[in-house]
């Protein structure tokens, strides 16, 4: 069993995949072909925005936002504590301070509440200028962003939706990456809507912010590659990447966001007897809210459970993982962090006690109940 089958998903999309890169090869057009410019126009139409810049991986998009709106020293930028490294490391790297915000228990996306919070806090402080959040759509679902909106909207400062894990999710008809001022995501394989390397995107309605990230990505050129205006960076999506990328996306539209909520709601009814005797609890998808699944990501009672069921599923050859064992408060990299865990209690708690289950849109009823006897064997 795999945990995200990239396998089965080849052999599925394989003519229509190998015919793409074969065209890219006999074009000798490696580097910002047709290619790159047709993908954009697509996942822009898709999003519902204006203007979506690709770029090498899910990082760079998310250091390309900041760079755009001058992000710097004696900047608080707001973080998810439950979150994968790169939503807080881009901060740093320019220079700006990650503040780090508890999240939701049942979402495990920020709660707005502990932002407004945490905002408070900065100003009262008064040696930060509050300046962004970054507002993860982690595991699938997109993060609440009428209340993010509100708070970001009463305290003057920008949303940044980082859409790595949440692509092809939904608040109503509205598509993830359309939330924030700018929003990014991530072609990383394993993602919702992977390629077949690294690769990036970042998306918005504002004419001098796409200008920007367009200089910034290409070493700060100007008005030619040779005319640089700013420091910039080197972070350009290839265009085999592209091409792989319009094969999938055609896949991703047409039925593999479907199909991933046929996986999980098989899930849900065939781990519904544990959850409702205390086992364990199912993940969360607030009315109104679609999620793209990129995880399946189940709670247990305490940390010892949870590492023993993972040793468990993996004796029996069923793949799971932990996202997040660490919170970010706590990374060795941002030692001058001054928040304890006394300010994070459920991020704490998830640490300790979430697993997440093989989980993609080729997953099989079969499979399914695989892992859902295994797990009811070993919580009886």
């Amino acid at each position: 069993m795999q945990f995200r089958d990239l396998k089965k998903q080849y052999q599925v999309l394989k003519s229509d995949i190998d015919a793409a890169m074969v065209e890219v090869a006999g074009s000798s057009q490696y580097i910002g072909g047709p290619w790159v410019k047709a993908l954009e126009q697509e996942l822009a139409e898709y999003v519902g925005v204006k203007h979506c810049v690709s770029c090498a991986n899910g990082t760079d998009a998310l250091s390309l936002a900041v760079m755009a709106w001058g992000i710097g020293e004696g900047d608080a930028v707001f973080v998810p504590d439950f979150t994968f490294f790169s939503s807080g490391e881009i901060v740093s790297a320019v220079g700006a301070t990650p503040v780090f915000v508890d999240v939701d228990e049942n979402t495990y996306n920020i709660c707005a509440e502990s932002l407004e919070k945490a905002i408070l806090k900065v100003k009262e402080e008064g040696k930060l200028t509050p300046k962004v959040v970054v507002a993860v759509d982690l595991f699938g679902l997109p993060a609440d962003f009428t209340k993010v909106c509100e708070v970001a909207k009463k305290y003057g400062i920008l949303v940044l939706e980082d859409g790595a894990q949440g692509f092809g999710g939904k608040i109503g008809e509205q598509v993830a990456c359309s939330f924030g001022d700018i929003a990014t995501t991530s072609f990383f394989p394993a993602k919702p809507l992977g390629c077949y390397g690294d690769g990036g995107a970042v998306f918005t309605n504002d004419d001098e912010v796409k200008a920007l990230l367009e200089s910034f990505k290409v070493h700060g050129k100007g008005a030619m590659k040779y005319d640089n205006v700013r420091i910039g960076m080197n972070s350009r999506l290839d265009t085999i990447q592209a091409a792989i990328l319009q094969v999938k996306l055609k896949a991703f539209k047409d039925y593999e966001v479907a199909d991933v909520n046929k996986a999980a709601a098989m899930y849900d009814k065939a781990l519904a007897a544990l959850a409702e005797a205390g086992k364990l609890k199912l993940p969360v998808v607030p009315e109104g809210f679609l999620s793209s699944w990129a995880q399946y990501t189940i709670q247990v009672a305490e940390r010892e459970t949870r590492d023993a069921l993972q040793a468990e599923l993996k004796a029996k050859g069923i793949p799971s993982m932990v996202y997040y064992p660490k919170p970010m408060h706590k990374q060795e990299a941002f030692a001058g962090c001054t928040q304890t865990d006394a300010d994070f209690p459920v991020t704490m708690k998830l640490c300790d006690t979430v697993l997440s289950l093989p989980m993609h849109p080729y997953l099989t009823q079969e499979e399914v109940d695989e892992v859902a006897a295994a797990l009811k064997a070993f919580l009886k």
